[in-house]
């Protein structure tokens, strides 16, 4: 979320998604990052963003190295597997694809905003996301642009 908002792209998600959820955990970090000056969403502003919690969250999660919000994320998603969890962090990614959760990154949300019709090209907003503090490798990048359709492989 904090990279679409950094790129302007967050008001992308209700067009792509029905509902978008939010846990309270990831509201509660967004709104601190607000009181120390940082580039957040503040979630309030987003009339479409439902926060939603999970009932419980594996006790096993807990003592993983993420935030809570990740955690959060992570447990509302186990609950509701026909959602996609948005994470861009590699740690909860993977403990995430292990848990066998639908696991997007906003990499893919620029390339499903292109396939329909939100932009026409993500080249520029992969380039800010870097501007922004996103790591991208070479690679990473390169692959990207070129699903996107906006290079070619070799």
């Amino acid at each position: 979320m904090v990279y679409l908002h950094r790129i302007g792209a967050l008001n992308w998600l209700p067009n792509r998604f029905d509902e978008v959820w939010i846990p309270g955990a990831v509201v509660r970090e967004l709104q601190e990052g607000i009181r120390r000056g940082y580039d957040v969403p503040a979630p309030s502003e987003y009339t479409w963003l439902k926060i939603v919690d999970a009932i419980a969250i594996p006790s096993e999660w807990l003592a993983l190295d993420l935030g809570p919000g990740e955690i959060a994320a992570m447990a509302l998603a186990l609950e509701n597997p026909e959602c996609i969890v948005l994470l861009d962090d590699k740690r909860a990614r993977e403990i995430a694809q292990a848990a066998g959760l639908q696991v997007w990154g906003t990499l893919r949300i620029l390339l499903e905003a292109k396939a329909h019709g939100l932009t026409a090209s993500i080249e520029p907003l992969v380039d800010r996301l870097s501007d922004s503090g996103m790591w991208i490798s070479d690679g990473i990048r390169q692959r990207i642009l070129i699903l996107a359709g906006e290079k070619k492989s070799g």
